[in-house]
């Protein structure tokens, strides 16, 4: 019997994969990730995924399903891992994408060596995605219901991992994940979705990267592209690429944030049209789909994770990096963001836009 460690959040899709496993003969145990609590910083609310509430959910479910359970604690490696890089992203000038660390670093680094320790075959989690061998290769899919697919969060995935991990949601809609749930009698078959990043439960960035620096960021210049002074910004970790709402301005015509210039301490704003670019670099690239790329070839490439992906040129221009060149030009390509390449459903790679 073939065994499992399924990484149980306490929401509705972990619960779920962990009663498929189980219905398909797996022994299972359920891991719940202990990383940064809303308790911690304060704030009380169920959209998130690691409130104390979160983990008695989890610990319902396994009981019902009649396996163990059991919470890793892997609050340092998140707090240096995602939290720090977080932080660090927004005061150079990023936009970073914590969910893909947690993923790279958490799930499937932390969570995955302790089922190796552990003696397990597989790590098992709620992710909407599929995977598929083909020809001794293990691929990431994008799942069956694309209006939840997470594929684009998992692009670091390694040959290894992929070959020890199992999403049994991949095939699922998501309203046959929650049909599931209520046949089974799982307190969380009603939970709402996790809509905000886990340590920061209230949306605000800003708040959180001051509490957690332990300092205010210093007032500067809004600026055009001719450096002409348009305003005073509150503190550059405040704005994002592509942003117009909440720039506090009364200008003749609609702004918007184009970059921000980290050493002058100014953020540079400029009209919607002068938004849009062809071309991006990437870098720390991750090849899914084979060991080594061809030099340039073709494919679509998605730049956020609610977009879908557009036909591009990709070039290989070192180890580890590549440019991409779109068809047509795409609007505020953030530094930080990820870049993920595909060929149809099938995740090729993708890299860190820099």
């Amino acid at each position: 019997m073939k065994k499992a460690i399924i990484a149980m959040s306490g929401g509705v899709d972990s619960s779920v994969a962990a009663y498929l496993l189980k219905k398909d003969g797996y022994e299972c145990i359920g891991a719940t990730m202990r990383l940064f609590t809303n308790e911690e910083i304060g704030v009380k609310t169920e959209k998130s995924c690691c409130s104390l509430d979160d983990v008695e959910d989890a610990k319902s479910v396994a009981k019902r399903l009649e396996m163990p359970h059991y919470v890793f604690n892997f609050t340092d490696e998140f707090e240096k891992k995602v939290i720090e890089k977080f932080v660090r992203a927004y005061e150079t000038g990023a936009t970073p994408n914590p969910c893909i660390d947690c993923n790279r670093y958490l799930k499937f680094e932390k969570l995955f060596q302790r089922m190796k320790e552990l003696g397990f075959d597989c790590v098992a989690t709620g992710h909407y995605a599929r995977i598929e061998e083909e020809n001794g290769r293990f691929l990431l899919k994008k799942a069956k219901d694309l209006s939840k697919d997470q594929s684009y969060v998992l692009y670091q995935m390694t040959q290894e991992q992929l070959s020890r991990t199992l999403f049994p949601l991949g095939n699922l809609t998501k309203e046959e994940t929650r049909k599931i749930a209520e046949e089974n009698g799982f307190v969380n078959a009603k939970k709402h979705d996790s809509q905000d990043i886990c340590f920061v439960p209230d949306g605000d960035y800003a708040a959180f990267i001051e509490h957690y620096r332990k300092k205010s960021y210093k007032s500067g210049n809004f600026v055009d592209k001719n450096g002409n002074i348009l305003g005073t910004h509150k503190g550059i970790i405040r704005y994002t690429i592509g942003q117009r709402k909440g720039l506090g301005l009364s200008l003749p015509a609609p702004m918007y944030v184009l970059r921000k210039d980290i050493e002058k301490n100014e953020v540079v704003l400029c009209e919607n049209s002068e938004l849009f670019s062809k071309e991006l670099d990437i870098e720390d690239t991750n090849w899914i789909a084979f060991d080594m790329p061809p030099e340039s070839f073709s494919a679509k490439v998605k730049i956020r994770y609610n977009q879908k992906e557009e036909p591009a040129k990709i070039t290989v221009t070192g180890e580890n990096r590549a440019h991409i060149e779109f068809k047509a030009p795409q609007r505020a390509i953030a530094k930080g963001q990820a870049a993920v390449i595909y060929d149809g459903d099938t995740v090729i790679g993708g890299g860190t836009i820099v």
